[in-house]
């Protein structure tokens, strides 16, 4: 985050007093946290997931090969950090990526970590293993990697097909740990076996999800807390009432609306609460294989029919920022600067000179207000989604839409969605990392499991890895930034907002970190400890 105008004395007095806090805090071991969780995932495995309902439970259970430290509160290449491996080294000609592993870590069921493992994992992520995962939401991460060989034990290799810096940023998301070559897909489903801090229990539908301390954790010493709960409390309001009870002893991460936080800070005047930018977009999906959308002016009415602003304004009281498929800067690296995203249609400040536009697309379209087009919008049972839906609905009326709301729920959502079963919907889409590659490769380019308007454009997605393979900065964000005007040029997916978002939690919970560029970067909870 950025340091405003605060005078040299002052930071180093404020630094002074940081190191002084820090050292009389002493970790104390024992005790449960307890984190309220808005609903029963569809599955407690990662890898087979595409929602941050799993990562939340389930991140704790495992370990990556390299993960983005957890209390930087910006995710960069420099923040990355080793776990299951121990160091890394690239080839000169940047095609090759050796790993050197830890030995001496044992999966939860007593096991022993080797190569194998690593290899088997992303082999069944790429799709060329004999096991495969149900779903496969970022089997397109991958899509670069020819092969993965191992040397001994504790050595392996991801071989490429050409340059892609990218792949370290994508093996530090916590989208991707390690999984054990000895425990089938169908059983991770159901009983996940890891080796991160935490061992999990079990998941009870819309109860609770435990976990506990895993006595054998080769971080010696950690974890400090003898479990995580995750009591399933889907009502805000609830939920927010447990929190300011003391029920439980934090919000589900990134997910209190500024108005809530509010509430909680009224009540709770000494309750820790974080906003922060989040990089999860709010946007509209359009089934382009679905008549009359198979229509691009049909969707270009639609896109030149929203009010951003509005959105923010409502749902956020100004806390959220206007972005394309990258987040905005001054959070993200590579979103579009300011001056080029008021170009695009639809992001104008003038919404009655583009809903004027999107009116006489529609009266050659052949509706008006005597001949409305009558749509279902789809999105998912959590009020993040419904909230912005509902606005969306009322928007495009302004355009001859008469749209009604379609309550889908979570565990039948992203697999909806996924095989085109909508017409439109509203969506939230949280990258795993602050990365093009990882946004344009997961959900434009064509065929892949996370486009879900079946988006695809060959001669652009050439030039998703001309930029891939780009090692100048400078060089590489002008190319991501043309690429990402052409996208909502084109109406792929319109990004509505990347919302704004707390998590608060009680003075007793220590060294907590809500990062800003990543909700699924973390958080293992290995360092965390209650001092009550």
């Amino acid at each position: 985050m950025r340091v405003r105008d605060i005078g040299a004395a002052t930071l180093f007095g404020a630094a002074l007093l940081a190191a002084a806090s820090a050292a009389t805090q002493t970790p104390k071991p024992g005790g449960i946290l307890r984190i309220y969780h808005r609903e029963t995932p569809g599955g407690i495995s990662i890898h087979e997931e595409a929602t941050f309902s799993t990562n939340v439970p389930s991140m704790p259970i495992f370990n990556n090969l390299v993960v983005y430290d957890q209390h930087k509160e910006q995710n960069s290449d420099a923040t990355i950090v080793p776990e299951l491996a121990t160091s890394w080294s690239w080839s000169a000609d940047k095609t090759a990526l050796t790993f050197k592993l830890r030995e001496g870590v044992k999966w939860h069921d007593g096991v022993a970590f080797t190569s194998k493992d690593v290899k088997c994992t992303w082999d069944m992520l790429r799709g060329v293993s004999e096991q495969k995962f149900r779903k496969n939401p970022r089997k397109d991460w991958y899509a670069n990697v020819s092969d993965i060989t191992v040397n001994g034990d504790y050595e392996v290799t991801f071989r490429l097909k050409r340059p892609q810096p990218s792949l370290l940023d994508m093996l530090a998301s916590g989208y991707s740990p390690v999984y054990p070559c000895h425990v089938t897909p169908a059983q991770m489903r159901l009983h996940p076996i890891g080796t991160g801090p935490f061992k999990f229990v079990e998941m009870k539908q819309n109860e609770n999800i435990k976990l506990a301390k895993n006595p054998d954790y080769w971080k010696k010493g950690l974890p400090y807390l003898d479990g995580i709960e995750f009591p399933i409390i889907p009502n805000r309001s609830t939920a927010v009432l447990a929190f300011v009870t003391g029920k439980v002893d934090m919000t589900f991460p990134t997910a209190t609306t500024v108005a809530l936080e509010k509430d909680i800070k009224a009540q709770d005047p000494k309750a820790i609460c974080e906003l922060k930018p989040t990089n999860v977009s709010t946007n509209l999906i359009v089934n382009r294989d679905s008549p009359p959308f198979n229509n691009a002016d049909l969707r270009n009415a639609m896109a030149l029919a929203l009010d951003r602003a509005a959105f923010v304004k409502t749902l956020f009281e100004g806390q959220a920022d206007i972005g394309g498929s990258l987040l905005p800067p001054p959070a993200g690296v590579w979103g579009l600067p300011p001056d080029q995203l008021k170009t695009l249609p639809g992001y104008g400040p003038d919404v009655k000179k583009s809903r004027d536009e999107a009116r006489a697309i529609m009266k050659k379209l052949g509706y008006g207000p005597d001949k409305m087009l009558k749509i279902k919008v789809s999105t998912r049972n959590l009020g993040e989604y419904r909230d912005p839906a509902v606005i969306l609905i009322d928007q495009l009326k302004d355009i001859y839409i008469d749209a009604e709301l379609d309550v889908v729920e979570t565990g039948v959502w992203f697999a909806k969605i996924a095989r085109g079963d909508y017409t439109v919907g509203l969506n939230l889409t949280g990258n795993g990392i602050d990365d093009p590659d990882q946004a344009f490769y997961e959900n434009y380019a064509c065929g892949s499991e996370r486009n879900y308007t079946h988006y695809c454009n060959k001669d652009l997605q050439k030039l998703f890895d001309q930029q891939s393979q780009e090692t100048d900065l400078q060089k590489r964000k002008q190319l991501v930034w043309e690429i990402d005007k052409k996208i909502q040029e084109d109406v792929a997916r319109p990004i509505l907002l990347y919302s704004h978002m707390a998590t608060c939690w009680k003075p007793y919970v220590k060294n907590m970190t809500i990062m800003v560029n990543s909700s699924y970067n973390g958080f293992r909870y290995e360092d965390v400890w209650l001092d009550k």
